[in-house]
């Protein structure tokens, strides 16, 4: 195999041009084998395969820097870097990671996990390398998904300034997650059909580079390259920013990229070359189904179908009922995705009232505050997103939504611990960042029951509020607890002696099975379902402090800032003395892994609260 000959960084190299095709479909065998076991991205990965190849061949690593938009592209850069033995553990416990890592790798200059954000990553390097006297090339390579992101246009304003190399890919696919929308896909793919500026390309320009006398016509045409585009590209966006640009260019023909790739660094400034690529090539299932491998769970590669079938509806599908529900019987009720209608579970809706849906792309920022503006104007917006990403728009929540009080309901999915994509994905924060919100209100589910409660109270309470829910199946226990939802107002489970387990969300369950192994030991736990993270019930705070002997607060959210702290400065505030334990995840940054082994060894799983508990009664 010619993967063989691959042992470390710019051994590609030696690979015989010849072979270049024979590669990379190793690549893919390779990749679609690895993520078919253990999951990842696979679609984006084989869409990026010939232009990380020619990206490798034209640069020196790790002296040269390659930064990755998001991240998710980057497994063919992993291969080529020597961590081929890594892809057996890919994404698993103390495995390797499914995005850059720094400290994985010399090669991995920036870690990266979120949209939009190479292109000023890559200019911070490339001022860093001018300060110092460097001559290393720094190259950001940018999805046409992540220019839907308001980050990126304000680095690229920034590096429009630049009198020194900088060089930007556009890996063009016509897709983030899902398809794209909006003005810049619709402009991008003008350029991708403009002919008459590609024939221009493919007829003079390219033939040109290397020949004699080629480089004064080269040299001439560049005189006059603004009136000429101007009449065959659309826009000139980009030039008239005042970046150069180079393209299109077909991303899977290794010598036209290195041929650009050539010119791109001869340019004493920022210059985007656009490449296009096929999502999910060389498998048809990827193709077809580019948002089912986006992030794909293990799969059968006759078929593309998924190894382990699903017995029980998840959260978002719950979620997803719910939506399709009150959309009938609202017509208020409008719902906002940034990019993600299938991973949040807003598909439905869509397909029902697609004029109450809107797709924003991977703008969360945008998202929230078009959301105020539509609760503004007397709707009643649902904004449905990963916990992780929210983080990136606490700014217009806090100063679009619930300075004005304005009745936004914000579904944040994946809320918690989401295991393989790792600490740039983990959702362990949002009950810390919303609850320091004044005018925001926040709950989070014990089952799906009451998910469907909770969205049904949100859309008639007419304030900010925020239901966080986790990853994975949905839990069907304690069905026959489904008192009213009260603002602010807990729900007793089962009253106990001596140890109250004062449970927020998906600890709920496991507060269950706190008990069960406490009853073991003769000890009749009191199960609480908090509801309500802000505000917290104060009534039911005092009761369980004043009548148990160890109060024992659980929730799936770092210490810092969570619901722990708030029943602890509460008691504090109102001098109520008691025992109290506070089970949470550690203030620190949680590395990817099975959910269930992170849960342990972040200590938030039964049998480590037990022991806990047991500490705290000696």
């Amino acid at each position: 195999m010619l993967l063989d000959l691959i042992q470390q960084p710019n051994d590609i190299k030696k690979i015989d041009p010849k072979d270049y095709d024979a590669l990379a479909q190793e690549i893919r065998e390779f990749l679609i084998n690895k993520i078919s076991v253990n999951g990842g991205h696979l679609g984006s990965n084989l869409g990026a395969v010939e232009l990380t190849m020619a990206l490798h061949l034209s640069l020196d690593l790790p002296k040269d820097k390659i930064i990755w938009d998001v991240g998710h592209q980057s497994y063919t850069h992993k291969l080529l870097t020597g961590r081929r033995d890594g892809f057996e553990n890919l994404r698993k416990f103390g495995g390797m990671s499914g995005f850059p890592k720094r400290k994985e790798s010399e090669c991995d200059c920036f870690d990266t996990g979120h949209s939009s954000t190479s292109v000023s990553a890559g200019l911070g390097l490339v001022m860093a390398r001018e300060i110092k006297g460097e001559d290393n090339t720094v190259i950001s390579v940018i999805g046409d998904g992540s220019l839907t992101g308001g980050m990126a246009y304000e680095a690229l304003n920034n590096a429009s300034r630049l009198d020194t190399n900088f060089i930007i890919i556009l890996n063009d696919n016509n897709m983030s997650i899902s398809e794209n929308v909006g003005g810049v896909s619709k402009y991008l793919n003008n350029i991708r059909t403009g002919e008459n500026y590609q024939n221009l390309k493919d007829s003079i320009y390219y033939p040109l580079l290397g020949k004699k006398y080629g480089q004064p016509i080269i040299d001439f045409v560049r005189k006059t390259k603004n009136s000429i585009k101007q009449l065959v590209v659309p826009g000139m966006f980009f030039e008239d920013m005042g970046i150069k640009y180079l393209g299109p260019v077909d991303g899977h023909d290794i010598k036209g990229l290195l041929t650009v790739i050539k010119e791109a660094k001869r340019c004493e400034t920022s210059v985007l070359v656009h490449v296009i690529t096929e999502k999910g090539r060389g498998y048809e299932p990827a193709i077809r189904h580019p948002a089912r491998f986006h992030g794909a769970e293990p799969f059968d590669i006759e078929t593309g179908l998924p190894a382990k079938k699903k017995e029980k509806a998840n959260y978002t599908d719950v979620f997803s009922t719910v939506m399709f529900k009150l959309g009938a019987r609202n017509e208020k009720v409008v719902a906002i995705t940034a990019a993600m209608p299938d991973g949040t579970g807003l598909k439905r809706f869509h397909n029902v009232y697609p004029d109450r849906f809107f797709d924003v792309g991977i703008a969360e920022q945008h998202a929230v505050t078009f959301a105020a503006g539509l609760a503004a104007g007397g709707l009643i917006p649902i904004v449905a997103v990963y916990s992780s990403f929210l983080q990136r728009a606490y700014d217009q929540i806090l100063h679009d939504v619930c300075i004005q009080n304005l009745p936004v309901v914000f579904a944040i999915d994946r809320a918690g611990l989401v295991g393989a994509d790792g600490e740039t994905h983990q959702g362990i924060f949002d009950l810390s960042y919303l609850s320091s919100i004044p005018n925001m209100h926040v709950m989070a589910p014990k089952n799906k029951w009451e998910l469907s409660d909770m969205m049904k109270y949100a859309v008639s309470l007419g304030a900010p509020i925020a239901i966080r829910y986790p990853r994975g199946e949905a839990y069907d226990g304690l069905k026959e607890n489904r008192a009213p939802i009260v603002m602010g107002k807990s729900e007793m489970i089962h009253k106990g002696s001596r140890v109250a387990l004062f449970a927020v969300g998906s600890m709920v369950k496991t507060a269950v099975e706190v008990s069960e192994l406490l009853a073991k030991h003769d000890i009749d736990a009191t199960i609480v379902n908090a509801r309500f993270v802000k505000p917290i019930d104060t009534d039911m705070t005092e009761q369980l402090a004043k009548e148990h002997e160890l109060l024992v607060t659980m929730e799936e959210n770092v210490a810092s800032g969570g619901f722990g702290d708030k029943v602890i400065d509460y008691l504090c505030s109102n001098e109520i003395t008691a025992d109290i334990l506070q089970i949470a995840i550690p203030d620190e940054y949680v590395e990817h892994g099975n959910i269930d082994i992170l849960r342990h060894e972040t200590g938030i799983d039964a049998e480590s609260v037990v022991s806990k508990i047991f500490e705290k009664l000696k």
